[in-house]
């Protein structure tokens, strides 16, 4: 069969990664204490102690899912919700007393789109969601304000609006979760992605982590798709290969005779690697709580390692800034190098898991418990048609040409 893509189109592709992945930023293999833009290294948190830390950790995370059928109509789903884990076990977080069912979901009734008009429905009923509404009253301004853009733009596409009330609840739970009676000082929230959602405006974002933080609790965002990572690609293969080569060999080791001594390392993200992943105009790269987005301050970290050739990966985590310059609103920019080396060391916690290594296992696991996948489409179409069977005045062949895929016909 004859290539779909061009050749001179891959290779374009191809020389295009290997310029990004080895630029060399300059940037030390041997950190210094005093410059969080360079590599801090540290011990990970023992095996035998990653269950034993008193504070919880909640998950956020979310998803959407949505199908047009032949005659227009088409069946729209979005939710999101939270789960927590201390001392290496799940907790509830509902009132749902079930054994089996330990997370906090949220799943709007309206999930039928006959006509433009029913997007615009879907988007107030995302308004009423209890969490939605009292982020909202906590913003403490209306929703064309608190949101980046009007309903009206919103609503303007099913799949606009879907990513807009997905990032919308997301965000909402993370006020939800800061405000349940439970936590404590030293008690995580953890997004994936990031903390600069483009549906929120900055100085909501920034109060919500003001706010966190005055709680005590430390919210943050992974991921591990990022293109910073492009950019630090060069940055991270000198790192791996010092920790390999040398500093494994002459660290001390609280345990020097251990087979289980592995190190660690972060460092901030400097504005030139994110001026060159992002551009000179994206509000992405604005180190700051205004001007830019949300409340986030870049870190790229690798939270669990093993030797080279191996399942490791580095991550982008995204801090809370008042936790990493918690003098920002008074232009103090100094930062916290002992309380962003706690936040690190508690998240080895969550890394060990052998099969997602070095990312934390809550997210991977509300990542399951939310996400909407594929084949509930069709449990969605099945249980409506039983339901038109049952109450509906019409035929067989009416209720099964609602649903018809015509691209499974072809």
């Amino acid at each position: 069969m004859k290539d779909l893509v061009p050749q001179n189109a891959v290779d374009a592709v191809a020389k295009r990664i290997r310029e990004r992945a080895s630029i060399n930023y300059y940037i030390p293999t041997i950190g210094h204490a005093a410059n969080l833009e360079t590599p801090q290294y540290f011990e990970i948190m023992p095996f035998t102690d990653v269950d034993k830390p008193p504070c919880r950790f909640f998950a956020i995370d979310g998803s959407q899912n949505h199908h047009t059928f032949y005659n227009g109509i088409s069946l729209a789903l979005y939710r999101a919700g939270y789960l927590c884990y201390q001392y290496g076990k799940p907790q509830c977080v509902n009132d749902a007393n079930d054994p089996f069912n330990l997370a906090q979901l949220y799943t709007p009734e309206n999930t039928l789109v006959l006509r433009e008009s029913d997007i615009g429905q879907m988007y107030d009923e995302l308004l009423s969601l209890p969490p939605v509404a009292a982020f909202l009253s906590f913003c403490d301004d209306e929703p064309d304000v608190v949101f980046a853009y009007k309903k009206e733009a919103a609503v303007r596409t099913l799949s606009t609006f879907l990513g807009f009330a997905q990032q919308v609840l997301e965000w909402s739970l993370v006020y939800e979760i800061a405000t349940r009676p439970e936590i404590q000082s030293g008690d995580y929230i953890l997004r994936d992605g990031t903390l600069r959602p483009l549906e929120i405006k900055q100085q909501y974002i920034v109060k919500l982590g003001a706010y966190v933080k005055e709680k005590g609790m430390r919210l943050l965002a992974v991921t591990k798709q990022s293109p910073v990572k492009m950019e630090l690609s060069y940055t991270f293969t000198q790192i791996d290969n010092y920790l390999q080569d040398t500093l494994k060999h002459n660290y001390g080791f609280t345990n020097p005779s251990g087979n289980d001594r592995k190190l660690c390392a972060f460092l901030e993200v400097p504005e030139s690697v994110l001026l060159g992943a992002y551009g000179s105009g994206a509000q992405f790269i604005k180190k700051s709580i205004t001007g830019g987005r949300g409340c986030g301050l870049f870190f790229a970290a690798r939270l669990d390692y093993v030797e080279k050739l191996q399942n490791y990966d580095w991550l982008l985590i995204d801090l809370n800034i008042f936790d990493v310059i918690p003098g920002i609103e008074q232009k103090n920019l100094t930062r916290s190098l002992e309380l962003v080396k706690s936040i690190m060391y508690d998240l080895t916690a969550l890394t060990q898991e052998h099969y997602i290594l070095g990312y934390p296992y809550p997210l991977a696991d509300v990542h399951n418990t939310v996400t909407i996948p594929a084949v509930l489409k069709d449990e969605l179409v099945a249980r409506v048609k039983t339901s038109l069977y049952e109450t509906a005045h019409l035929d067989h062949t009416e209720i099964e040409n609602f649903f018809l895929d015509t691209h499974n016909r072809f």
